[in-house]
């Protein structure tokens, strides 16, 4: 078996907030019905930490991310992914729901600085102040022309995950919206 490897092969850039691609990191689908003990229950067995709010995450590495009323994203080490599908999948054994590693299907970028949250306020159509994203929120959006998820980290750290066939283009958007001297100032910390 091959080692995983990025879409851009660990991409960096340094600017008003800095960008870099993620190394490949283990992410399962979970589809199910969340109100339901047996789904709750298993999901947060299975990952390590408790079933999140609607757009919030639990955890930092594993961490449960809520994705829609019936879904979840579990983000893992890459290695442990097919491990955490076969134990979804027996801990559902006769419920109805739907486990799946979506890792190779996605890239995932980290945005930081004091800045960071500027920067991606202007690709994303969703109010990405300070009260509406504080750290711990999980909100899925669009940047430009494409889905995306943000994870905020903390009040100067975002994670971005995307498909990873837009890999590139979301590059090139994070690039192009912190380049130096476009900065507007609007939460200036």
């Amino acid at each position: 078996m091959s080692d995983p490897v990025t879409a851009l092969g660990g991409m960096t850039a340094d600017s008003f907030a800095d960008i870099a691609e993620q190394p490949p990191r283990g992410m399962v689908l979970l589809r199910g019905d969340l109100s339901s003990a047996p789904v709750q229950r298993a999901a947060a067995e299975v990952a390590g930490v408790t079933v999140p709010a609607p757009n919030r995450f639990e955890g930092e590495m594993p961490a449960l991310c809520w994705m829609a009323p019936d879904e979840l994203l579990l983000l893992c080490d890459y290695d442990e992914a097919a491990a955490k599908v076969a134990a979804l999948a027996e801990a559902l054994q006769g419920v109805h729901h739907l486990a799946l590693d979506v890792s190779d299907a996605r890239a995932v970028f980290r945005v930081t600085g004091l800045d960071a949250r500027e920067a991606l306020a202007k690709l994303t159509p969703a109010d990405m102040s300070p009260a509406a994203v504080p750290p711990g929120t999980f909100r899925r959006t669009r940047m430009a022309q494409v889905p995306a998820a943000i994870r905020a980290l903390d009040d100067t750290a975002f994670e971005i995950l995307c498909f990873r066939s837009v890999a590139q283009y979301m590059a090139d958007l994070l690039i192009s919206a912190a380049i130096p001297g476009s900065e507007v100032g609007y939460w200036q910390t």
